[in-house]
């Protein structure tokens, strides 16, 4: 599930943390990258579980437009197509997805009003019309409804932001990757009839497909404990690479960033030093400064020169 893009992000958040609080031990630090490594399949399952809890809500409403005083003719027969969609019945019906959701307490119910907006969200789009008004009535058309919902509705929702953020302070910046994930379920499911956990990390997955890979828990690991362990080293040599001037600028968040990359081209030297350079000028983007892309790449890429000649 979790690949090497997104564990240098849990990982430089936790570097972050250790500039900002010394106090923080070593195994402080890797307790908090693995929780928030968890953290992140755990909002992939909350994700998931807006399926059911949006079709229940349809199912509610259907059935009290039914017990109207004096119903319409399309609310005592109404088309339950949404009602009675696959993907809601796979999932309703798998124990291993409902046992995760009761183990680690993944509920809907306290957010219904979000719930409610949803559906009606929902319902007024005109890929929603389509989908009830057409004849097809497969699980892959069923899976094709939920992706417009997902890429659609989801990612840049305020009100699904905000109650992430009230759920776990993990969850704030790894909504867009669950959102990934969870439509990589939806086609698995479209052509395997049936939902499965994925694993934690991305190596589990391809090293049960044969495949040599190294462990990605470990090399997070590892990344973590050289960075953490020479960070004093890595501050001082970035320090000591700027003018005084620049030196009052420096940006915690750029200094974490070339000591992430330092601490990986010495720790993986089999990682081509263009591909770790990359990843954390990527990463810069969303979590530093406009101009730290340059400064990030200029200075590192000049840093592991010299260290290398």
């Amino acid at each position: 599930m979790l690949n090497r893009r997104i564990l240098r992000i849990k990982a430089f958040k936790v570097l972050y943390s250790y500039a900002e609080n010394p106090d923080l031990t070593l195994k402080e630090a890797l307790q908090n990258l693995d929780t928030s490594a968890e953290a992140t399949r755990d909002l992939y399952l909350y994700l998931l579980a807006l399926i059911p809890a949006l079709t229940s809500e349809a199912a509610r409403r259907t059935e009290a437009a039914r017990g109207k005083f004096n119903p319409t003719e399309e609310e005592l027969h109404p088309n339950l197509k949404f009602v009675n969609n696959r993907v809601s019945a796979l999932l309703e019906g798998d124990p291993d997805f409902q046992r995760l959701l009761e183990k680690k307490k993944l509920s809907w119910e306290q957010n219904d009003a979000f719930v409610h907006a949803l559906y009606e969200t929902v319902r007024s789009r005109p890929w929603y019309a389509e989908y009830m008004a057409s004849p097809e009535d497969s699980l892959s058309r069923d899976v094709a409804l939920w992706k417009h919902v997902f890429e659609e509705e989801l990612e840049d929702s305020e009100d699904l932001s905000a109650i992430l953020e009230d759920q776990s302070i993990y969850w704030s910046d790894d909504l867009a990757y669950a959102l990934m994930v969870c439509l990589r379920s939806l086609d698995g499911m479209a052509v395997f009839g049936r939902w499965s956990y994925p694993p934690l990390y991305q190596s589990e997955q391809l090293s049960a497909q044969g495949r040599k890979v190294e462990d990605d828990r470990q090399f997070v690991h590892s990344l973590v404990s050289a960075a953490y362990g020479r960070f004093k080293e890595y501050y001082d040599l970035v320090a000591g690479s700027v003018s005084k001037w620049d030196r009052d600028r420096l940006y915690t968040t750029d200094i974490v960033l070339i000591a992430m990359g330092l601490a990986e081209a010495a720790t993986f030297p089999d990682i081509p030093l263009k591909v770790t350079i990359n990843e954390y000028v990527e990463i810069s983007k969303y979590y530093s400064t406009p101009k730290s892309r340059g400064f990030v790449n200029g200075l590192l890429d000049r840093l592991l020169k010299e260290r290398l000649n």
